[in-house]
């Protein structure tokens, strides 16, 4: 599953000419990956634990995130995702949780996590807060009723 959202992200970053059928389907299938997004964002939180580094549900909604960032990036998708119920309810839900998972203990998502010359920086939870924040931003874009619920 990782692997074909890195397909999706390859695809979606690509600023060549995309036909109408191109931008209805790639419409489509934001809405499919809103929707797992939606469904999955809580794994992320396993991450708290180090035993919990390799969850593949937590992988793959890390994934999902950086698809709907870069989705939510290009004008063609932008709208569509934008109108879709409760994204951007989840988005801030989970920046909330993430954010309390850091201060509660050392973690990945603490803001002070130091890494240290040993430690490898690769994590793929690195960034997760700094990209839901890009997301919220994205959905908030020129959308006042997006920004008046923020």
């Amino acid at each position: 599953r990782v692997t074909l959202l890195e397909l999706m992200m390859s695809k979606v970053s690509e600023r060549s000419c995309v036909s109408s059928e191109e931008t209805r389907v790639l419409a489509r299938h934001a809405a499919f990956l809103a929707g797992c997004f939606q469904e999955q964002c809580g794994a992320v939180l396993r991450l708290t634990d180090a035993a919990g580094a390799e969850d593949e549900e937590a992988l793959v909604t890390i994934r999902l995130l950086d698809v709907l960032c870069e989705m939510t990036s290009s004008s063609g998708q932008l709208e569509h995702l934008q109108a879709l119920p409760g994204l951007l309810e989840t988005a801030i839900d989970t920046l909330r949780l993430t954010h309390l998972a850091g201060k509660q203990a050392v973690n990945v998502f603490t803001a002070t996590h130091a890494v240290t010359g040993q430690e490898e920086v690769s994590h793929p939870a690195v960034g997760f807060k700094s990209h839901l924040i890009r997301l919220i931003g994205n959905l908030c874009y020129k959308n006042k009723e997006n920004q008046d619920k923020v």
